[in-house]
């Protein structure tokens, strides 16, 4: 969630231009990962949990390069980029670790052990 709100703060100075096309793509992806997680996690299945993470983590990737962009178009900072970028990857690697706990354990379950 605080990446989120980072990303709703950051994209408030950014150019009205951009309002319906980069801002508006930023903050979807970036509200996208919680909400991907949260709606994974209520299914209550793991194979359905596990996919909702890996959507989370495209969302990610996504989120990443759309910062990427806005540091090169000079819409951020380059301390905002740094810190993004670091919360996005910290972000990354939670959820890649979840889900490979996850499918480790899926297999598990499968095999009987």
């Amino acid at each position: 969630m605080d990446l989120v709100e980072d990303i709703y703060k950051v994209s408030k100075s950014m150019p009205t231009e951009e309002k319906y096309g980069l801002i508006s793509q930023m903050r979807r992806a970036a509200v996208s990962v919680p909400s991907n997680i949260a709606e994974g996690a209520g299914r209550r299945t793991i194979p359905k949990f596990i996919n909702f993470l890996s959507i989370s983590i495209g969302s990610l990737s996504e989120l990443d390069t759309q910062v990427e962009l806005s540091f090169r178009l000079k819409y951020i900072n380059e301390d905002s980029y740094s810190i993004l970028l670091n919360k996005i990857d910290k972000c990354k690697a939670l959820t890649y670790g979840l889900r490979k706990k996850l499918m480790n354990n899926k297999i598990k379950i499968e095999n009987g052990k």
